[in-house]
């Protein structure tokens, strides 16, 4: 998958569509964009001092797992798939993405420096460098994205994305969503609400391209593909399961968010046109509503957010993840 460097270089031209959807996607993206420093986070100062130490902790480990895996993202996967993806119009939004990954990273540190002493930031660094089973999943993401070499690494470098974007990041985003639905640390369940916001249409989008490549090969190598697909799937969940174990026990939540951690699998299952495999018990419907970016407001030109609705509760269908193109 080498660029011609003999061909003629060629310009960007957005008058001309490559395709019928990217051009919608990157209105979308773009209509998103937001910066961390305008969600007032200062403002959860005082419900940070009323929580535990063990909500303390849990809250300040699922944010720096999520920092290093948008990290990864921003740095190695979007660049990695945008260099091997045809298209200057694809490769300028997939850029985009990945700007927006290093904006994510960046909110998480905000948090961190409203909230924490400098030791503890540098505890909660160190802690994401040591914890076996964060490392894991994002060595095994990163290595899918440094192995680009065919089509066929292409695809399965998608779908580790739509694994990324759909379904590793919510174990982190579980416990931000169900403080802020019940009025605790709703600023941060503010910004939380945004990134979920950018990261849904993230996994849509590369699960789309994933699609349209599938679609080009034999029925073969699509069997074997699909065999690799959900070992890798497979690997992920054991994976994750042990990392929300890590993280959630000592706050007695850790089946909760296995039930997310399968709900969310299914997603990115269906992101990649595949059917769900996963049987859950009935989500938290706190958590449930969280995800839905309507039930936030943001104004960023005074810098307040109209504050997270909380025990207003609307569940979510399959439905709701059908973007309209």
């Amino acid at each position: 998958m080498k660029t011609n460097l003999t061909a003629p270089r060629q310009a960007c031209n957005w008058n001309k569509k490559e395709d019928d959807f990217t051009q919608l996607f990157w209105d979308q993206n773009t209509s998103q964009f937001w910066l961390p420093e305008e969600i007032p986070v200062g403002d959860d100062e005082n419900s940070w001092k009323a929580l535990t130490p063990a909500q303390k902790d849990v809250f300040k480990k699922v944010l720096a797992g999520l920092t290093l895996l948008d990290t990864e993202q921003g740095l190695v996967g979007m660049p990695a798939i945008g260099m091997h993806t045809e298209g200057h119009q694809r490769k300028t939004l997939i850029s985009f993405m990945g700007t927006m990954e290093g904006i994510h990273a960046k909110s998480y540190s905000n948090i961190f420096t409203t909230l924490l002493e400098t030791f503890d930031i540098n505890d909660i660094f160190r802690w994401q460098e040591e914890d076996k089973y964060l490392q894991y999943k994002a060595k095994k993401i990163v290595e899918l994205y440094q192995n680009i070499k065919t089509p066929e690494d292409l695809f399965i470098a998608y779908c580790g994305s739509v694994f990324l974007e759909s379904l590793l990041f919510y174990s982190g985003f579980y416990y931000p969503l169900y403080l802020a639905g019940q009025g605790k640390m709703t600023k941060s369940g503010e910004m939380i609400n945004l990134i979920i916001r950018d990261e849904s249409i993230h996994g849509v989008y590369i699960g789309m391209l994933a699609q349209e490549l599938f679609s080009t090969f034999s029925s073969e190598i699509q069997a074997n593909l699909l065999t690799k697909i959900y070992l890798l799937l497979n690997d992920l969940m054991l994976n994750e399961y042990h990392y929300t174990e890590n993280l959630y026990a000592e706050i007695g939540l850790d089946y909760e968010v296995k039930q997310f951690v399968k709900y969310n699998a299914n997603k990115a299952l269906m992101n990649l046109g595949l059917e769900p495999i996963y049987d859950h018990d009935e989500i938290n419907p706190i958590v449930l509503n969280g995800l839905n970016s309507d039930t936030v407001n943001h104004d960023f030109f005074s810098m307040k957010g109209n504050g997270y609705q909380k025990a207003v509760v609307e569940y979510l269908t399959d439905d709701d993840f059908k973007f309209e193109i």
